[in-house]
Order: C-alpha cells, then structure tokens, then sequence
C-alpha cells in the first residue's frame, strides 16, 4: 500500500476513533436530538424538505440527502453515520493535507482539526451540516491547490447546504489560483444552485432583521473575551453550546496557547497554500470579530436591514473561524515534523487536544444521548398520513424549540415539522428564535400571520386552513389555554407526551406558497 493511502487510512481509523470517543452515549440506539439536530425515523419527501414551505432553505439539501438515505437504511443509523463520518472525513483531510513523510505530524494535524472547541459547540449545538462543510475544508484545499478533484471535495459541504458552502466558499477561494480559480467558482456556484434557487423563488424575497445580528454574535466563552475566544477557535453565541467546565482559567489558557501557537509554527513555515489559507483564515476571523463590538454590529445591521438580507448568512459569525482552525492543526501538525526524531513528543502532541479539552468526551459529558420516539407520535403520523382530506397540520405551543421528559429535558428544535411531513400537507411550527430577550422573527409569511390568528381568545383555525393540530408540549395554563381553542375538534390521540386534534368540517384552502 502506498505511502499516502496508508497515512489517510491511520488517520480515518483515528478519527473514528475520535469520533467514538466524542459521541459516546449519541452512538447508542435511537436519535440524537438537540438544539438543531433533528432526525426522524421515516422522513417523507415535502415542500419542506426543498425550502418550499415559505421559510429560508437552510434545511436545503441535507433534509433531501438524509430522507433519501433513509429510504435505504434506518434513519437511526445515518444520522450516526453522519455524525461520525464528519470526525473520519476530516481528521483524514487534515492528515493528508499536511506536507510530512513521517506518519506522526499527520495524526497531530488530523487529531487537533476534529477535537477542538469549534467543533465541540458546533456539535453542541446540533450543526452537522455545517460540520460536514468543515470536515471536507481540507480536501477542498487539497484539491484546488492540485487542481483535480475539486467537485467530489465539496461534496460534504454542498451536501451541507448554505452555511456550509458558504464557510468552503471563503476557504477554497483565498487559496485558489489561475484557471483553477475559474474551476472553484464554477462548482461552488453549481452546487449552491439547490438552495440558492428557492431562495430566488421566494416571493417576498429575503429581509433582514436586525436582532439577528444582535442575538448571533459572538460572544466571551472563555476569560479572555469574545476575541480572545475566537481565537480559541469558541466564541459561539448560544451558552448551551459550550463543553461543561469550559470557563476554567487553566484550560483556557491552554486552549488559547495551543491554537496561537499552531498559527505561529503554520505562518513560519513554507508550505504552498500558506498565503491563501492564511488570508482565508484572517478573512474568517475578521468576520467572527465585526460583531464583537457595538459599532460593529450596528453597521452590520445596517447592511442587512438596509442593503440586501441575504447578507444574514454572516450573522452567526464564529462559524467561519473555521480555517483559521484548519491552519492551527496544520501548524501544530509541522510543529510536530520538527521533533519527529523523538516520536514520545510526537504522540504527546497528538493527545493535547483531547487533554486540553476533556469535557468534549462522552458526548459532552452527557449532554448527547439517544433516544426513541413516543409511540404516540408513530400513531399520530399514521393517522394523518391515511387521511385523504385537505388542510394543514398545526403544532403548538407556538414556539420553536421543545424540550421534552422523554429527550432528557435537552432543549431541541421542534421535530414535528419533519415527522409528521407529508406529501400535499404542509406542517406549520414556529422559526422565530428566542436569544435571552431578543427574538429574531420568523422569516414564513405564513407563520407571521399566524402569529396574529392566535392572539384572539379563539382563533379560527379552519378558516386559517389547518385540519390537524398536534400539541406536543406546553405547561398546564398553556394546554388548558388550546383546549379552549380546540373545543370543537375532535381528539384522536391522547397521551402525556402529545394530543393530536382534528377539524372535520371544512378547510378553507391556503395559497400555494
């Protein structure tokens, strides 16, 4: 076996092993459900899935890809396929990527490039899209830099949707040169077509909001600041994504040193991508940063609000320090080339990353599982499904995450607009999202409507266009509250852990959206 193949294969087998070690209690059977992580088992195809359904396509077209898979294999097991082939697919990237002849500085590379707080609060805060967009970033560069292969190399982040090409976007140009700079832009622009398409096609086209830039900038994780924290590859801007333990002042100064220091040895050396991995990794940094302060964000506000909306992809801006991670692990990784002579320091330096950053093992300490869903939720699904009659599926409470008994109280997104998807039938949750006191309003029409409907002490939920109406959480006032709306439904399944109404009278018919 030659060289290279068998130094990818060391580093596939550490990353999942690295992968095993990260996950730990999610890779049991059931799903993964937290923050935005949501699978379901047997995904239907719908407006939905394609961004048809009146919000952005941001689901576009990872929701396609995983129903697509699990029309073959269990959902269970490509969601921890998924999962697990982020941390094989770019611990390997990493490795390979890294000029060396000696297999140790690879391991190092690869190691830190998968186990570090970047991808610890991605994962934490349910993003594999976008982590699958990182998992590919280096063999994005890999192949621009050789000019071959650049269309099966951005594969995971096209897979990934918006996010996560636009994070490969801002890495692969940078480094691009001549014609093969040409060849980039060409299949970034083709693979961005599936959600870049029903973005175009939305009627009411894209508006920004200015809380959005407000509630997604980056935030102080670490004792050092909210720059500090970027430049230990943290900084995410939702505090239930940071590791347990994360504020200790030891450990982030280690984080801090490791991840500078991995910078400095990259800039030092001379390998042929530095200048365009460099720009692209301070271009990504300065993007994190521009929210950090007051002036920053208030110009950044302007530019969505005022400019053009679509520049919200920015907003949640710690995600693109994403190369600047790529160039630590690469720098730690010819740091190691240096002592290569003696190999205890060379694997010494392939276990710093999990030593400085512990609390990411096991899942988090805990805080991914797996669980199974109700079996009023199967029951539910079916009876929609089997129904003929139009009219449209409503989920309460109207807010857009949940946090159920059955899911160990983790607060996830609601899952009910996947499972109960069905063909001609659209289900209608709320994507407004809550940061502390900010909401950043939802981005449906039909949804924003609806949010006047239900202010009435009782709405008309037919003459809305809803058949069904599934309430799957809430406290006591709240469902004694959409009792009273729904009085004259009829109840077809009732259970602690979700109630499933249904209108049988006429429907009024909603536009096509």
């Amino acid at each position: 076996m030659p060289y290279t193949a068998r130094a990818g294969l060391a580093a596939a087998l550490l990353g999942l092993a690295l992968g095993c070690l990260a996950l730990g209690p999610a890779l049991g059977w059931g799903f993964t459900l937290l923050q935005d992580m949501v699978f379901v088992p047997d995904p239907a195809f719908s407006r939905f899935t394609f961004g048809l359904a009146g919000g952005a396509a941001r689901v576009v077209p990872s929701d396609a890809v995983v129903t697509a898979l699990a029309q073959v294999l269990p959902a269970e097991l490509v969601q921890k396929a998924i999962l697990l082939g982020i941390f094989v697919l770019g611990c390997s990237g990493a490795a390979l990527l890294l000029p060396s002849q000696s297999l140790g500085p690879r391991l190092v590379a690869g190691a830190f490039y998968v186990w570090n707080p970047y991808v610890a609060e991605r994962l934490l805060i349910g993003q594999w899209a976008l982590l699958l967009g990182y998992a590919g970033l280096p063999w994005v560069v890999r192949a621009v830099r050789s000019g071959r292969r650049i269309v099966p190399a951005v594969l995971p982040a096209a897979v990934g949707g918006f996010a996560a090409m636009t994070v490969t976007a801002l890495t692969a140009l940078p480094v691009a040169r001549g014609k093969a700079l040409v060849r980039v832009v060409a299949v970034l622009a083709v693979f961005s077509l599936p959600w870049l398409i029903p973005t175009a096609l939305r009627p009411q086209g894209i508006e920004g909001d200015a809380a959005g830039v407000e509630a997604f900038a980056a935030r102080a994780d670490t004792p050092f600041g909210a720059v500090g924290s970027l430049l230990s590859l943290g900084g995410i801007w939702n505090a239930h994504a940071v590791p347990p333990g994360y504020e200790t002042v030891v450990g982030a100064v280690a984080r801090l040193a490791l991840t500078l220091v991995g910078v400095v040895a990259f800039l030092r050396a001379d390998v042929p991508y530095k200048r365009g991995l460099a720009a692209a990794a301070a271009i990504g940094l300065g993007v994190a940063c521009v929210g950090v302060s007051e002036p920053g964000r208030a110009a950044f506000a302007w530019v969505v609000v005022e400019v053009w909306g679509g520049f919200a992809v920015f907003r949640d801006a710690q995600q693109y320090v994403a190369p600047l991670a790529l160039v630590a692990a690469l720098g730690l990784g010819l740091l190691a080339e240096r002592v290569a002579r003696h190999r205890v320091w060379v694997g010494a330096l392939a276990l710093v990353p999990v030593a400085v950053l512990p609390t990411m093992a096991w899942g988090s300490l805990g805080r991914l599982g797996a669980v199974p869903y109700p079996e009023s939720w199967t029951v539910a699904r079916e009876v929609i499904r089997r129904d003929r009659e139009p009219g449209d599926v409503l989920v309460l409470p109207f807010e857009s995450y949940r946090q159920f008994p059955w899911n160990g109280g983790r607060a996830v997104l609601d899952p009910a607009q996947r499972f109960f998807a069905t063909p001609g039938r659209r289900v209608v949750s709320n994507d407004a999202v809550r940061v502390g006191d900010l909401v950043v309003r939802s981005e449906d029409p039909r949804v924003q409507g609806l949010e006047h409907v239900l202010e009435g002490a009782s709405p008309d939920l037919p003459g809305a266009g809803f058949r069904y109406v599934i309430v799957d959480a809430g406290t006591g006032e709240e469902r004694q509250r959409f009792g009273m709306w729904l009085r004259s439904a009829r109840v077809l399944v009732d259970t602690r852990d979700l109630r499933l109404y249904r209108f049988d009278g006429p429907v009024s018919r909603v536009p096509s959206e």
